[in-house]
């Protein structure tokens, strides 16, 4: 049977599905690439079993191979320009928080920028937008302070 027309995901695809309705919602809707990493992942959390590799250490390297290039959403550069950024304005406590309120209010710094593309975080479109957003939260915090 073709792998397409499976109609259950394993763990890994539907632990990968799961992760890209909550942060990449465009990819979820790809079928093709979720069986692909989701094979992957199967593939080489067996290949490392058969290497040696604890069922920890086998896991982890699956999951690495399945999440690749998948980290950097909109939340998540937000987080790093609060805490790399704002470390003083914004403690601890509060980061999370705000970072959730932050979110649809700087929707449009993001515009035009697509964090889903292969290799995003090292471009310099990458360094462009996260100047662009410290500007917006330097702004927004003179205006409004962190609540």
């Amino acid at each position: 049977m073709k792998r397409q027309e499976q109609q259950e995901l394993s763990y890994y695809g539907l632990y990968l599905l799961r992760y890209l309705l909550e942060q990449h919602s465009r990819k979820a809707k790809n079928l093709n690439f979720i069986y692909q990493r989701e094979l992957l992942a199967a593939e080489t959390f067996e290949q490392a079993r058969l290497d040696g590799y604890s069922v920890q250490g086998a896991q982890e390297l699956a999951m690495a191979g399945l999440m690749k290039g998948l980290s950097l959403t909109r939340w998540s550069v937000i987080m790093e320009v609060l805490e790399k950024e704002f470390a003083v304005e914004v403690d601890d406590e509060k980061r999370i928080a705000f970072a959730d309120k932050l979110l649809p209010l700087m929707s449009p710094v993001f515009e035009g920028y697509d964090l889903e593309v292969d290799g995003f975080e090292d471009s310099t479109e990458y360094v462009q937008l996260y100047t662009e957003l410290t500007g917006a939260l330097v702004l927004y915090i003179e205006q409004y302070g962190v609540q």
